[in-house]
């Protein structure tokens, strides 16, 4: 909607955005469209709940902000079913078609690639991610957001915590040169050297020993007197053989400013807050007030102050821009780049204002000659970079390094998944009975769904973390099940019971319906 309203106003809404393959897929699904309208309808009938009670007390302000989330989540309703047609993923290829966005994709499961054992997990992880995006939306992506902004060059190689002999494991830019993508994005202190990892280290010995093999084998590309900038794009190729691929790095002060709760935007004290709802149904009536004090002393929202408060910070922010580019300029000569990436559940999730902010963070760009948004292919159509340099390991998780998903709560994960890697490669590799290429699908969906992020993550951040353990754990039990029927097929046939399960699975597990078993074959 937001960019929709820009462009009818005559704004040209130059940005790029990641679809996750996950996310397209649940958006295309019939149960998201049945479980969205039965959420939106559901919310509607709180609202109008809440409003008979508040008229019944005689609380006229709380009153007033019923009402607003009744109209809110009606307007909702009504553009999801009659403007978009229940079809979210169509608007979006519209509006890249039409110029006005660029699409980039990410990993298929969101898997944490550089702790990966397998090249032929990394390369499944890809070539699914772009076969997805090219199926939703008709055309090859030229970007990619790299799960987590995790990164790992070529190096000789040993999975942490696990019995394996050192390998040459080739750097992730060699997967992303092989499918044609043109760039990526980083963490700023992967720029400057990459040792953002402090205490770290010393957490985890596993972790430590990833490290020193790391720094043993990294060799920098150094030049006399160069200094790598955050504000321009670089070229990165871990093999001289392969086309090197570009990327761009994140803005730290930028990032900063609106990602902070404590001192960015969203924590102003006139913001709606998000952790204070009413109960019963869930709906949110106070505001920020100040984020450190308890919920109990929250205020109550006043909806008309808001605007004002994102019109401001939308100018104070491009006032930022303008600084940070303005330096740039004054030492180099040349326009800057600035990559402003963030997590998009930040815009109407987390921070309730978001999208009015970013509405008006492209309404006052557009009046300021000086200041130009683009996509990323774009940007690199005309300023292609011709200088290669060396990436370290690392992501943007905390640390700066690997920590948040591999530690001491975390470490038994990877033993499973590193297993699951060695048996389905063993498998893809040999022979297959009359029902095996259909369960070695299977067995890629589910291996898939294990490798994902979000797992560890969870784990380690204590959000959500049995459900984590638990998908975790039915993946897995998944998983080795059809490995057992699929060591079978290759002698007699299953049992009608084992094929029921295997049924079981492709309905509750089905994604990615098109996946091609060669998706996991190296190229090299």
């Amino acid at each position: 909607n937001t960019f929709n309203q820009l462009i009818e106003e005559g704004e040209k809404p130059y940005l790029t955005i990641g679809l996750t393959p996950v996310l397209c897929e649940q958006l295309a699904s019939g149960d998201f469209r049945n479980e969205f309208n039965r959420y939106l309808k559901q919310k509607i009938e709180i609202a109008e709940t809440d409003i008979k009670e508040f008229t019944k007390y005689g609380e006229n302000q709380y009153f007033l902000i019923a009402q607003n989330w009744r109209n809110f989540y009606q307007r909702i309703w009504d553009d999801f079913n009659h403007r978009y047609h229940q079809d979210i993923l169509a608007q979006f290829k519209e509006l890249q078609d039409s110029g006005y966005i660029e699409i980039i994709t990410s990993a298929a499961t969101h898997g944490y690639l550089p702790l990966l054992k397998e090249e032929m997990s990394i390369q499944g992880q890809i070539r699914t991610g772009v076969c997805t995006y090219q199926r939703h939306f008709g055309k090859e992506p030229k970007g990619i957001w790299l799960p987590e902004c995790a990164y790992r060059p070529r190096y000789i190689w040993q999975p942490p915590d696990y019995p394996s002999e050192p390998y040459e494991q080739p750097g992730i830019d060699e997967f992303l040169s092989d499918e044609k993508l043109e760039y990526f994005i980083i963490d700023s202190h992967l720029l400057s050297g990459g040792k953002a990892i402090g205490v770290y280290l010393s957490r985890f010995d596993a972790l430590k020993k990833l490290w020193v093999q790391f720094e043993k084998e990294f060799e920098p590309i150094t030049e006399k007197d160069f200094k790598p900038n955050p504000y321009e794009p670089y070229l990165v190729g871990s093999n001289p053989k392969k086309r090197p691929v570009a990327f761009f790095t994140r803005d730290p002060r930028t990032a900063l400013q609106v990602w902070s709760g404590e001192w960015g935007y969203p924590g102003d004290g006139w913001y709606l807050d998000f952790h204070k709802k009413r109960f019963p149904g869930g709906l949110r009536y106070w505001r920020v007030t100040d984020p450190k004090i308890d919920l109990g002393l929250k205020q109550i929202y006043e909806p008309n102050k808001t605007e004002e408060r994102a019109k401001s910070h939308a100018r104070h922010f491009i006032g930022l821009m303008q600084e940070t580019l303005n330096n740039y300029y004054a030492q180099h000569q040349k326009p800057g780049f600035l990559c402003i990436p963030y997590d998009a559940e930040l815009f109407g999730h987390w921070w309730f204002e978001g999208p009015r902010w970013l509405y008006y963070v492209f309404k006052f760009v557009a009046q300021e000659k000086a200041i130009q948004t683009t996509t990323g292919s774009d940007f690199l159509a005309n300023n292609y970079p011709t200088r290669v340099v060396s990436l370290p390991e690392g992501s943007w998780g905390e640390g700066g390094f690997h920590y948040i998903w591999l530690n001491e709560d975390t470490r038994w994960t990877w033993k499973i998944i590193y297993q699951a890697e060695e048996e389905f490669k063993k498998l893809l590799s040999g022979k297959s009975g009359s029902d095996g290429e259909r369960i070695l699908k299977q067995l890629a969906r589910e291996l898939l769904l294990l490798q994902s992020s979000d797992w560890q993550f969870l784990i380690s951040t204590w959000h959500a973390r049995d459900y984590a353990e638990q998908r975790f754990s039915e993946h897995a039990e998944k998983f080795q099940r059809l490995v057992s029927m699929a060591q079978k097929s290759t002698k007699e046939s299953l049992t009608q019971e084992e094929i029921n399960y295997l049924v079981d699975c492709e309905k509750s597990d089905s994604i990615f319906p098109d996946l091609d078993l060669t998706w996991f074959i190296p190229k090299n």
